[in-house]
């Protein structure tokens, strides 16, 4: 009896674990945008930011962003280098802009301003339409802030994706010169030189 419980337990031990299922991972779809440099691959967070990635991926399949520019490169002299973003889109061009989106903060998306995130440009908070960001680096300042002292901090901008290749070419465009007339206000000095066009946007499937 003792032999056979001893050879039982043996085979059991030796028999292989079920493998636990992976979680599964939030929906995103993938968007190239092909610029004059070469190209950004993007995976759009079409589940954890539903509403700002239908804007988005709306502005890509209605071929709105095609032809538009990715025109300012903010640069902050701190930190580690290179450490800023680089910003493109319609520029409220009234033939390419669609109606602003409701807001997603970062607290309500789980998503972060971390280097390659994508986020939605705005003036107030529900006022983003067709103009976006890339970070090039870590950029946490602009995550939303439930203790931030305005409702500007408190809300943070709306990050809906992150490049997953294609960063030399942001680095490129972030490196591009700039010209220190054009802009205005906080943006002046910002704005590139020679905008570097956004050829075509589309998406893309999985491989």
């Amino acid at each position: 009896m003792l032999k056979r419980f001893a050879a039982a337990l043996t085979l059991a031990l030796a028999a292989p674990v079920a493998a636990q299922d992976a979680p599964a991972q939030p929906r995103t779809d993938l968007v190239v945008l092909e610029t004059a440099l070469g190209d950004i691959t993007l995976a759009i967070e079409s589940e954890r930011a539903p509403v700002t990635a239908a804007n988005f991926l709306r502005y890509v399949d209605e071929r709105r962003l095609d032809g538009t520019v990715f025109y300012r490169a903010m640069r902050l002299a701190w930190g580690e280098q290179p450490n800023g973003l680089i910003q493109g889109g319609t520029q409220y061009d009234p033939k390419r802009v669609l109606p602003p989106i409701a807001h997603e903060p970062t607290t309500q998306t789980g998503l972060s301003h971390t280097a390659g995130a994508i986020s939605m440009a705005r003036y107030a908070p529900g006022t983003a339409t067709g103009d976006f960001s890339i970070m090039v680096s870590d950029q946490p300042s602009l995550d939303a802030d439930p203790k931030g002292e305005t409702d500007d901090a408190r809300a943070g901008f709306a990050v809906f994706g992150h490049v997953v290749s294609g960063m030399v070419v942001v680095r490129q465009i972030f490196a591009a010169p700039t010209d220190p007339d054009k802009g205005e206000g906080f943006m002046k000095g910002q704005m590139l030189a020679q905008p570097v066009t956004i050829l075509h946007a589309h998406r893309v499937k999985a491989s």
